[in-house]
């Protein structure tokens, strides 16, 4: 099987850049071991996250780092082997996260974030799966009115973003969501965000728009790829897949490949779990919700209500658990009517994560025709369409709609 370029990965990253360099011309097979939107892709609090204009950054305050490393926190969980192991990598964000190395990832992400809505709107559309998409929004929601009144001063920070949103106080929370507990004393009502009632169908409704248009989705092991000449071969249960060009789009295990290949990109990975709940009669959850101060998420998806749990820091290869999303569970009961558990056992996937909080986009530096497109951290479903979009453009001599440098391998050495 002959084709242009071979695309590993069948996430919403690997999807979204296949879509587009098939929407330019080119001939595209989509390579995974598993179907689309089985991997990292599956599971999260299905936010396409236009608010999120600051990075998620490694905590600087005192306060807050000593409050993690008691561990029994519901937003940041650790193994402290594991801690030891990445301690490396972890100063390395930590030093990243300097007020003036954040405005530089900030600056950096900018274009991806505002384009996000959009670029997804635009595959929606032609897929037609808009009945998996609302355009609510998302709150976030406070216990303290401490807490509320220090995230209403924080706003202006971010007015120059033109962000739309709402503060709500208590009764206005309550008129629109009348299932919250007391505990919860008011939130911010985010508006230009939209959300998404089942992540892994998205990506299989993308997945079947690119099928529709003649491309070709095969089951293989990405780890068999090798170079042969002037192309690349990739072995699939279809036979071998052959392209000039092949983009690496394995999210949490990309490293498998730009690592043989001899690339030291410091690809971190963030742990989190999610589990799906019944409501108790008569109650409902309108709107995706952040516990801003327990960190975690509550999200209306076509199975349920989602818990989607903060970070855990532990190695990806250790079996899910109920650790964090045990604490997180008792929370949400206090400011929600959560009935029973529909999963028998919690979700695990892999956030793939930089310690400069922005992706890897382009061109691989030592080898022709090897591209990159991974480590979008916290908001791959979010940034999916947009980055496959920059990509796309800058594998057919587009020009491309950013500067593609803050992106680039190249920046890792």
């Amino acid at each position: 099987m002959s084709f242009d370029i071979i695309v590993l990965g069948a996430g919403i990253i690997g999807v979204s850049t296949a879509l587009h360099l098939q929407a330019r011309g080119r001939s595209v097979c989509l390579v995974d071991k598993a179907e689309p939107g089985e991997g990292t892709s599956f599971g999260n609090a299905g936010l396409i996250e236009r608010s999120s204009v600051i990075p998620y950054s490694f905590p600087r305050q005192v306060s807050a780092v000593a409050k993690y490393a008691l561990n029994r926190s519901s937003a940041m969980r650790y193994d402290p082997l594991y801690l030891l192991k990445i301690a490396p990598w972890l100063f390395r964000y930590w030093r990243e996260s300097s007020p003036e190395r954040l405005a530089i990832a900030a600056k950096a992400m900018l274009p991806l974030v505002e384009a996000s809505v959009t670029e997804h709107d635009a595959l929606v559309q032609q897929a037609g799966c808009a009945d998996l998409i609302r355009g609510r929004g998302w709150i976030e929601a406070y216990r303290s009115q401490p807490a509320l009144d220090k995230a209403i001063a924080e706003l202006a920070d971010i007015e120059s973003y033109g962000l739309r949103f709402e503060v709500l106080d208590r009764a206005k929370l309550r008129a629109l969501e009348p299932g919250l507990g007391d505990a919860v004393q008011g939130g911010i009502h985010w508006l230009d965000p939209k959300t998404v009632t089942d992540p892994a169908g998205l990506v299989k409704a993308y997945a079947g728009l690119f099928e529709a248009r003649q491309g070709k989705f095969a089951k293989g092991d990405a780890t068999s790829l090798r170079q042969e000449g002037e192309g690349w071969t990739v072995e699939t249960a279809d036979g071998p897949a052959t392209a000039k060009n092949v983009v690496v789009a394995l999210g949490p295990q990309s490293s498998l490949i730009f690592r043989k290949l001899g690339y030291r990109i410091p690809l971190g990975i963030k742990r989190g779990h999610h589990m799906h709940y019944t409501m108790e009669e008569g109650a409902d959850l309108g709107h995706s919700l952040v516990d801003a101060e327990a960190g975690y998420v509550l999200s209306p998806m076509t199975r349920g209500i989602r818990l989607t749990t903060g970070i855990e820091f532990a190695s990806p290869a250790a079996p899910a658990n109920t650790i964090q999303l045990d604490k997180a569970e008792r929370f949400a009961r206090q400011i929600l009517p959560l009935g029973a558990r529909l999963d028998k056992k919690p979700w695990l996937g892999l956030r793939p994560c930089l310690p400069d909080m922005r992706p890897v986009i382009g061109a691989a530096p030592r080898h022709s025709g090897l591209w990159f497109n991974f480590g979008h951290a916290h908001h791959g479903l979010t940034l999916g369409p947009v980055s496959g979009r920059l990509l796309a453009e800058l594998m057919t001599g587009e020009k491309p709609f950013v500067d593609p440098a803050p992106y680039t391998a190249a920046r890792f050495g």
